[in-house]
This record gives structure tokens, C-alpha cells and sequence, in this order.
């Protein structure tokens, strides 16, 4: 039986067919998201879903979806589109970039704030378009983009939101799974991993957040941790019951565990900035290069430790936007291009095991997603001695989307439950 699975991120667009006897990808693919529209707003990011949703079907014929038995959705999480009565997009995607809801409402606070959840997140970027006017006159629902790919598939004209979506809006509270505001925009909520619809005759699964699917296409063992380190980076792991820790948040899962996610801001993002920084250098040398990771890398190969610390909060946390990060306990002897280089690295593995420590875990087994770590083997040996334990590398690179057909493989009957179709999940040889 072959199953599709599509993740549409914020930069790329990945579809996936995969094999359920044997759990093996048949045909990937990934095409560039170029929906951007250049906003002369600093705080503003949005896309095009026009231009998202022609990727979405080119990747649809180019994987034989006609020969598929279930199709599934995973997508970039927090933001939003507003749809009509007819399930049609009237706005561009607000991605969970947009920054207008950090904008100060009144008495100090912004518009996040003074609504109880974070900037970027869905419900408070449209409680900003709603107080200054910007909700289309014909908007009926709100959703994720991922969401509104399932709505155009089936032909549906209100959105039906998978919890692990329905909480990356913000206002959801997780325990009861359901959301704790009144706006008459919000979609219809499922705590089952369920087809909404069809698409041409084959069923076609309710979409699941990013963090979720990359879980679910990562982590075959659910007592394992999983990390994933991209632009940002964070790691997740099951719970039975809420976890009660600074940086981490619960977000649901099945209708029955959370999956407790602690997030950092920067993540991968920080050891761009040593690569670009190290780039502008050489630059002035006269030696110019498009990519210096290479070469970083190699500088690594034999680097065990260093003296040197780094906090790699350079982009803020979700709780303090405005918090940044440091080097220090910089001597004579470690300001060097290798210690600035691995201390960084230190810094983006020690700010994950904070969070990791704060939810009361120690861990036996992790898995490690994203290219940020998989392309990283100086990372992989940090990670695994901070954390005191072996780490596994999924053999497909593309988690979310296998992820979302995981789900889907269950929505369609394949298998009885999420559990079962993730034993499918191998990982490379170490």
C-alpha cells in the first residue's frame, strides 16, 4: 500500500510516497517555498497560498497520487489563513515569523500579551488584525496552511484542525483539548488521527503540526527523546501528564499523552552566524567562498572541549523575546576560530538539555532529526556526552512528511493505531 505524506515548511515544500509493508520511501521530492511577498513592514511575513498550493498538486501528480491509498499533511506551525464561506483563502499565510502581535498594545504590554500566548502564534496575530482592521470582511475561519491544503483537496468549506495544529494557534487549552477564547473564527478540533475527506476517491488525513509529524516520522521507541536542530531547534518527549518546567511547553499529542516540547530560538541558526562571520573574514582576505561549513566542520573533526562559553539565546526565548545571548569567559588562549566555533555548538546542545533537565527527564536514547545535527558529526558527539547516552539518526531525512503518512496510513485503516506504523521507522547504521 502506498501512502503520501506532504510537509509544507516555511522554505521547502517535501512530499514523500511511502511503502507500508515495509515502511521504505519510494519517491521523494522537495520544491523550494517561494511565496514570500517583500513587505515594507519589518514586523510583517507572509506567503503567497496560491503559489504553495500549485507545489502541493505538482508534487501530488509527480508521486502518482491517483495510485495512492491515503494521502497526509504536515506544515509549518502557528500561522494562519483565513478562509472564506466557501473554503477559499481571502489573505495571504501569516506565517508564525510575523511579529506584529510583539507590537505594544496598551498599558506596556503587547498584543500577545495582553491576550495570554506568544507572537507569531495564529490567535494572536489575528487579535492584532482585529483591533487595526485587517481581518478581509469575508473571512469566515481561520487555519494553518496545512490545514487549508486538506480544505482545497476535499472541497471543504469550514476547516477541520488536528489538536497538534489547533494549540500552535495559541488560547487551546491542552488539557481538555479545546480552545479557551471566544472568536467566532475558529475551525472545528479532532483529537484523531482521521481522514476529513477525500481527494479524487482516496482519503485524505486532517493535518498534524510539524513538531508532532517530525515526532511521529522520528521516534520509533515512545519512551525516546526526540532533538531536532534546523534553524531553530528543539526536543520533545511523551508525557502522560503535563510538564511543569521553565521553557517547556505541552502541547498535545493523541488526546491521551502531550508531548512536552522545550524550544529555542536560534538553534541552528547560531552556527550560521559563526560560518557567516568566519565568511566576512575571509572575505577580507580576499579568499571568497559561498560556504565555509566544510571547512568548519573539518576545524572540528579532533575538538573535544573548550574553555569558552557561549549563550546562544542571540534570537530571544519565547518568554523573553528581548533576552540575548554572550561569549564569555573569553582568555588569551580560547578566543580562537575552534573554540568560538565548538562553544557555540555547546551552547545550542546546553540550552536544550536545560529544558530537558528542568521536565525531570534523564534520557536513555535520542534521536536526533534535522540537517542542523545530521550534517554535524561535532554536534552528534556533544549531544551524546551531554546527555549521557547514545543518539539514533533516522535513515530518512524527511521526518515531518513520513511522519504525516505515518498518520495517515491509520486514518486509512493500514494500521490500528499511530504506535504500530511508527515500528516502520529505521535508522542508519552508527
Amino acid at each position: 500500500m502506498k501512502i503520501i505524506g506532504i510537509d509544507i515548511g516555511t522554505t521547502s515544500i517535501c512530499g514523500v510516497a511511502v511503502e507500508t509493508e515495509n515502511g521504505e520511501i519510494l519517491k521523494s521530492l522537495t520544491k523550494p517555498n517561494n511565496s514570500f511577498f517583500k513587505s515594507e513592514k519589518s514586523y510583517e511575513k507572509i506567503q503567497n497560498t496560491d503559489i504553495i498550493m500549485q507545489s502541493v498538486y505538482d508534487i501530488l501528480s509527480e508521486l502518482d497520487a491517483e495510485k495512492a491509498s491515503a494521502i497526509g499533511f504536515s506544515g509549518q506551525m502557528h500561522g494562519i489563513v483565513y478562509t472564506d464561506e466557501n473554503g477559499g483563502a481571502v489573505s495571504p499565510l501569516y506565517i508564525w515569523q510575523d511579529e506584529r502581535a510583539a507590537l505594544e498594545y496598551k498599558d506596556g504590554k503587547s498584543y500577545a500579551e495582553h491576550l495570554g500566548c506568544f507572537a507569531g502564534y495564529g490567535l494572536a496575530t489575528d487579535f492584532y488584525n482585529e483591533i487595526n482592521g485587517l481581518v478581509p470582511e469575508n473571512a469566515k475561519y481561520l487555519c494553518t496552511i496545512a490545514d487549508y491544503a486538506v480544505m482545497k483537496l476535499c472541497g471543504l468549506k469550514k476547516p477541520l484542525v488536528h489538536i497538534t495544529n489547533a494549540a500552535s494557534l495559541g488560547c487551546f487549552n491542552v488539557e481538555n483539548n479545546s480552545f479557551n477564547i471566544n472568536n467566532n473564527r475558529l475551525p472545528d478540533v479532532t483529537a484523531e488521527f482521521k481522514s476529513a475527506g477525500k481527494y479524487n476517491g482516496i482519503p485524505v488525513c486532517v493535518s498534524l503540526g510539524d513538531n508532532q509529524a517530525s515526532f511521529i516520522g522520528s521516534v520509533s521507541d515512545s519512551d525516546s527523546a526526540l532533538i531536532n536542530i534546523g534553524t531553530g531547534s528543539q526536543i520533545s518527549w511523551l508525557s502522560e501528564a503535563p510538564v511543569v518546567a521553565d521553557g517547556v511547553e505541552n502541547r498535545p499529542f493523541d488526546g491521551k499523552k502531550y508531548l512536552a516540547a522545550g524550544c529555542a530560538l536560534c538553534g541552528g541558526r547560531a552556527f550560521a552566524m559563526v560560518e557567516k562571520l568566519f565568511r566576512e573574514v575571509a572575505n577580507l582576505a580576499g579568499c571568497n567562498s559561498e560556504s565555509l561549513y566544510p571547512q568548519i566542520n573539518k576545524l572540528l573533526e579532533t575538538k573535544t572541549g573548550t574553555s569558552l562559553i557561549a549563550d546562544c539565546r542571540f534570537c530571544g526565548t519565547r518568554n523573553n523575546p528581548l533576552v540575548r545571548g554572550m561569549i564569555s569567559n573569553i582568555s588569551e588562549n580560547n578566543f580562537t576560530a575552534s573554540d568560538l566555533a565548538y562553544s557555540v555548538l555547546c551552547g545550542m546542545s546546553q540550552e536544550l538539555y536545560d529544558m530537558y533537565k528542568n521536565g525531570g527527564k534523564s534520557a536513555k536514547e535520542l534521536v536526533c532529526s534535522g540537517n542542523g545535527i545530521r550534517k554535524n558529526a561535532a554536534l552528534r558527539r556533544i549531544v551524546s556526552d551531554m546527555f549521557g547516552c547514545e543518539i539514533k539518526i533516522p535513515f530518512y531525512a524527511e521526518e515531518a512528511s513520513y511522519g504525516a503518512a505515518l498518520a495517515a496510513s491509520v486514518a486509512c485503516g493500514c494500521f490500528s493505531n499511530i504506535s504500530e506504523a511508527c515500528r516502520m521507522i529505521k535508522y542508519k547504521e552508527n
